[in-house]
């Protein structure tokens, strides 16, 4: 409805002014009508015309043009024009779909990103979330969207974890592991990069073993060793990485469609620099190979290293080479923390050099740390991070010292959204008891309101159904008129539910799932004030209330689904 409108309203621009425009309509306080645009005001300097004076010209045009669509046309101030919706347009809007904008496109998602040997922490937790909801949103607009995820089984931290590995066993013993329970196996490996990133810190014939130890992994690659002992605790240690990692993202349903260990891209990232190398991309420097930033006002980084071994840089050109061979992407989309943004300017600038189809159609969203409330900055290196499992446990005991319950889904609920509804970018303080409340801007809430008006609904048929049960013969409830009087409260609620598209659209164009839920909190608003003031069963209006209050949540189930939350139908 929206595109519609302002498309109309740019073509009468032009026959009545003969003057190309954009026209951009905002919606307004509902006493000044369902639309609002200040086109006038924009053609006043062309024009060389008072905006009121346009105003009140383009409404008389308006009037006439938009007959069908709309009540009203009326100007307000300086030259506003506002327009109120028709009961069929208003309707239209509010059972339309968002714009298929990525129709036909292939896109990817890349978020979450763990390392192997390493436990996920908070960062992993709200980087799925958001992630998974921004696929949500992708999808929504017609993209063909692949979810994938990315993290390093080899590298420096490998070899940290793998020193401290072989310090607990006593050596390369791998038939050792099998003491290691399997609900301690990612903390077992958690706190043996702690203690061997210390060692690489503070004990110089340590850190050389580590480096040693990191290129022993890379060349289990190279030789295709999985016999060794070396070999079997490093596969072992891996693979439990993983199990641990899928069981996570089972329980806060994010799915991934593929995951790209490091150790698969390390090799064509590294034979891709060293080409580009040859022909002036890259360029030597103290004995490593490195991309000089700065005439791209960006800084250099180094992508093979003094030792020979690609950097997270070459294994990163890898990847997007990759996913670039899998699925040759319209659009390809990264969320990482805000640390990753400058790395990744400077290896898109590097790749642009060469292959530069690769990078135009690459969004990269950063976000801030998460902390508890009350918190302080923590750190994997030092042992002291803050673990997903620990967010989900805080909001867990919030939630039960609430309600006495043990609900899973409603604690998802409650981390998701308080996640979701911030804008993506600054860190993010979160708030259990906050979050698992049922009164004000929660999850758990508008699990709630969905539930209460799917009870609402049952209510209505089952009244209906031993009305029928008595009435032979009945005729069963009329169709709901769309353009017939509607009164305040109705219009009202039916107003607010035809934003809904444009909202997503707004989220699909920003990525930006928090307009989603500010919408969905206000909706729900709007439908308390609507239901507190207007019966619903066995009032004169009861079938357009009905489809009222079925449209209502039909909506909120859909809003909730793209944030990844479930929309219960009973609590």
């Amino acid at each position: 409805m929206k595109n519609e409108l302002e498309t109309a309203i740019a073509a009468m621009c032009k026959k009545v002014f003969d003057t190309d425009v954009s026209v951009e309509l905002t919606r307004p306080d509902e006493q000044f009508g369902d639309y609002a645009t200040n086109v006038a005001l924009q053609l006043a300097k062309n024009l060389g015309k008072k905006p009121r004076d346009i105003a009140e010209e383009l409404a008389v045009a308006l009037r006439t043009s938009l007959a069908e669509t709309v009540l009203s046309v009326t100007v307000a101030g300086p030259g506003f024009i506002n327009l109120a919706l028709t009961n069929a347009a208003l309707y239209r809007a509010a059972y339309g779909e968002s714009a298929k904008s990525l129709a036909g496109q292939i896109v990817v998602a890349e978020y979450s990103d763990p390392n192997p040997f390493k436990v996920l922490h908070a960062g992993h937790l709200y980087t799925s979330i958001v992630g998974s909801a921004i696929a949500n949103l992708l999808a929504a607009a017609g993209g063909q969207v692949h979810r994938v995820n990315y993290g390093g089984d080899v590298g420096l931290h490998v070899g940290k974890t793998m020193w401290a590995i072989l310090q607990d066993l006593g050596g390369e013993h791998a038939e050792k592991l099998n003491d290691v329970l399997e609900s301690d196996r990612s903390e077992w490996m958690a706190k043996c990069y702690v203690a061997g990133t210390a060692a690489y810190e503070d004990d110089e014939i340590a850190k050389n073993d580590i480096i040693t130890l990191n290129k022993r992994v890379y060349q289990l690659f190279a030789d295709g060793d999985h016999d060794s002992p070396f070999a079997q605790i490093y596969w072992t240690c891996r693979q439990w990485s993983y199990d641990y990692f899928d069981a996570f993202y089972d329980r806060i349903d994010t799915p991934f469609e593929k995951y790209y260990p490091e150790s698969a891209v390390a090799g064509l990232g590294f034979a891709t620099v060293c080409e580009q190398q040859q022909k002036g991309v890259y360029k030597e420097s103290n004995g490593a190979v490195v991309f000089e930033g700065e005439p791209y006002g960006l800084h250099t980084r180094v992508f093979i290293n003094s030792h020979g071994l690609p950097t997270y840089e070459a294994k990163e050109v890898g990847l997007i080479m990759q996913k670039w061979q899998d699925y040759h992407y319209d659009l390809s989309v990264y969320i990482t923390g805000n640390e990753q943004e400058q790395y990744l300017a400077v290896v898109m600038k590097s790749i642009e050099q060469f292959a530069p189809e690769l990078t135009t159609g690459v969004k990269h969203l950063t976000h801030g740390l998460v902390k508890l409330q009350g918190g302080v900055k923590m750190s994997s290196r030092k042992g002291n991070i803050l673990r997903a499992v620990d967010v989900i446990d805080a909001a867990n005991a919030a939630n039960q010292a609430l309600t006495a319950q043990d609900n899973e889904q409603t604690v998802l609920a409650a981390i998701k959204y308080a996640f979701l509804k911030q804008r993506i970018g600054a860190d993010i303080i979160y708030d259990p008891q906050e979050s698992v409340s049922l009164e004000g801007n929660s999850g758990p809430y508008l699990q709630y309101a969905h539930a209460r008006a799917r009870s609402i609904l049952r209510k209505i048929s089952a009244a209906a159904e031993h009305k029928n049960s008595k009435t032979a013969g009945a005729e069963g409830a009329t169709c709901v008129g769309k353009s017939e009087a509607l009164e305040p409260g109705e219009r009202s609620l039916l107003r607010k539910i035809s934003e809904y598209a444009e909202v997503v659209d707004q989220a699909v164009a920003s990525l930006m799932p928090h307009y989603i839920c500010t919408y969905l909190y206000e909706l729900a608003q709007v439908f308390n004030r609507f239901y507190e003031h207007n019966r619903v069963a066995g009032d004169p209006r009861e079938a357009v209330r009905r489809d009222l209050v079925e449209r209502y949540a039909a909506t909120l189930k859909n809003g909730l689904n793209l944030l990844g939350i479930t929309a219960p139908e009973k609590l």
